[in-house]
């Protein structure tokens, strides 16, 4: 049974501007509407010393956390989850190209 068909050879476009997840949440959903930081923390349930980290790109969005911002927002989980893929392998590529 396939719940979900992916193409294996999927990648994102390489010409958009790397940013975190944390950063894409702040800048594109948080800021807008104006919602502080605090009042999204309560309504997310994720804490606001949790969610500071995020926007400031010191922690990743794992399932739970994606799963509660989909639940106070319109992106769906899997949205935030593969927001932080791409940023991840970006940076593991950025690391690799250094060392070579």
């Amino acid at each position: 049974m396939c719940l979900i068909k992916l193409d294996p050879l999927m990648d994102f476009d390489p010409s958009m501007v790397l940013r975190s997840p944390g950063e894409v949440l702040l800048a594109d959903y948080l800021q807008p509407c104006a919602m502080p930081l605090a009042r999204f923390a309560r309504r997310s349930g994720i804490s606001l010393v949790m969610l500071r980290q995020i926007t400031l790109g010191r922690r990743r969005i794992d399932a739970e956390h994606a799963l509660r911002l989909s639940l106070v927002m319109e992106p769906t989980a899997a949205y935030w989850l593969l927001l932080q893929a791409r940023y991840d392998l970006a940076k593991v590529r950025e690391g690799r190209r250094r060392t070579t």
